[in-house]
């Protein structure tokens, strides 16, 4: 069986896939830190539990990304004549599915903490010879908790865009938004010192909405590309505008009658067909290679775009419709 030709990124990409893989690195090395910083001052808060399960949660994408980064490049063979480069939207799917799971399961402990009216306390400390409050080193480490991961994900957004991965970019977002779990996670710990012990829970319950809010979205994402969805904008749903650009290049062509265009998604690149009417059938062969060559040239990411003639567009209608009508 025939394989594909191997794809070969622009400089400029490599050079940003690069940097996105060392962002990765730095990612799972911030995250180590924090997961640990938050384990030594978790003491009895759901809201600080939740957090740390999180954070644990965070590693996924990250090593998800760098896994799939590994196999993605790799140049077609004859069992798999297509490539590797859905080895991304693979990696994207199970780190979703982790993420959906456990939204669930930490949703229904947090729920299950209210509905018993559990009263978690914290305790004091000695630090430097001094008792301190737990309460406050619970805050300290969630503000640490919160810095690095905006951070990393400001930093990781134009990048996922410039390469159009949807799985980095998700990761990007996760990273950008966990702020909003560091402040829920303080608001708890603070309700348990105003002695409100309904405030922990509540906290957890919305962190664990949050993670089951992300879950889902990347879940349906990775769905949807997988089934071959048509090519949208990363961080999106809106379709994107490379399929139809393509076809107003086809029709400016002046052997081209009508013309239609279907692309799907491949991890970060685009494959498909161009289905072209031509009026005449002289040099055919000709000028399909050369309007191979200028579609090829409009977009880094198109990957495998095959030119197939027919006589007309017309779509034949389906096998029940077809028998209902006689």
């Amino acid at each position: 069986m025939r394989a594909r030709d191997g794809f070969d990124p622009p400089e400029s990409r490599e050079r940003d896939m690069n940097r996105a893989r060392r962002l990765e690195w730095a990612t799972l090395a911030w995250m180590a830190s924090i997961i640990f910083v938050m384990y030594l001052t978790m003491g009895a808060s759901q809201a600080m539990r939740t957090a740390w399960i999180e954070d644990i949660l965070s590693l996924v994408p990250p090593i998800a990304f760098l896994v799939a980064s590994r196999y993605q490049g790799r140049r077609p063979t004859e069992r798999f004549p297509y490539g590797f480069h859905r080895t991304i939207a693979i990696a994207f799917l199970c780190a979703s599915v982790a993420l959906a799971f456990f939204g669930v399961l930490l949703l229904f402990e947090a729920g299950t903490s209210l509905i018993s009216r559990e009263h978690p306390t914290i305790g004091t400390t000695v630090v430097f010879g001094r008792q301190v409050w737990l309460g406050w080193l619970m805050m300290g480490a969630l503000l640490y908790s919160v810095v690095p991961p905006v951070i990393l994900g400001r930093m990781k957004l134009p990048l996922a865009e410039r390469l159009h991965d949807k799985a980095l970019h998700a990761d990007a977002a996760m990273n950008k938004a966990d702020w909003m779990t560091g402040l829920a996670a303080i608001a708890g710990v603070l309700g348990i010192g105003l002695g409100w012990w309904w405030a922990d829970a509540l906290a957890a319950a919305l962190i664990s909405l949050d993670v089951l809010r992300d879950g889902w979205k990347n879940l349906t994402q990775s769905v949807r590309d997988l089934m071959d969805e048509r090519p949208t904008e990363v961080g999106g749903s809106e379709p994107d505008p490379l399929p139809d650009r393509i076809r107003e290049s086809l029709l400016a062509l002046d052997w081209v009658a009508d013309a239609d265009v279907r692309l799907r998604e491949e991890g970060h690149l685009l494959s498909g067909e161009a289905f072209i009417v031509p009026r005449e059938e002289a040099g055919l062969t000709r000028r399909l290679e050369a309007a191979g060559r200028e579609i090829q040239a409009m977009d880094w990411r198109l990957y495998d775009v095959s030119l197939v003639p027919v006589t007309s567009l017309a779509q034949d209608p389906a096998p029940d419709k077809a028998a209902s009508s006689r």
